[in-house]
């Protein structure tokens, strides 16, 4: 007795499965919002055979502290990104940009001060996204405040031109018959 699943039956395995994941790492936010607490005073860590250092924050544990406030707000917003049905969820993106970018440049940059002047570098992205996101706020704007259906007004515009196109040829024949 080989029975096959559904293949609707995987699919609502799969997003019961994606769904837990997401809610198991919502629920666990506060618990790792305080994972900094376990890391040592000291300069350098090795967990795992991988060295952290202390990125020039004094200490591993503030450096884990700061990780920490950059990490759980972006995996926050990733999750928000993805499950979003709201015609907006792509300005989402900004924020989500933002503490990337401030990750990467906690763990990458030599400079002394971090945080600073990261703004420009979230420009181009805004660029593009904030144009997007006003269109679309536009078109359904127009669509369900104003009434305004482009489409159906595009179809009622052929329409009239069709109608002015067969009167002028009912014109044209009673002329060639009289």
């Amino acid at each position: 007795m080989n029975e096959e699943i559904p293949p609707k039956n995987k699919k609502a395995k799969k997003k019961l499965l994606i769904d837990s994941f997401m809610v198991f790492f919502i629920i666990m936010a506060p618990f790792i919002f305080k994972a900094h607490e376990y890391l040592p005073e000291t300069l350098t860590i090795n967990i795992l055979g991988y060295t952290i250092g202390d990125n020039g924050f004094g200490s591993v544990n503030m450096y884990g502290w700061f990780m920490v406030q950059k990490i759980i707000p972006l995996y926050l917003l990733i999750i928000w990104f993805f499950t979003c049905k709201d015609w907006w969820y792509h300005i989402i993106l900004i924020p989500i940009m933002m503490y990337a970018f401030q990750i990467f440049e906690t763990v990458y940059s030599e400079d002394v001060y971090v945080d600073t002047e990261n703004v420009l570098w979230l420009l181009p992205v805004c660029m593009i996204i904030i144009p997007i996101v006003y269109f679309i706020r536009i078109k359904l704007y127009d669509k369900h405040v104003h009434g305004i259906d482009l489409d159906a007004m595009d179809a009622e515009l052929k329409m009239l031109q069709e109608k002015e196109r067969l009167r002028m040829e009912k014109e044209e024949l009673k002329r060639k018959i009289m």
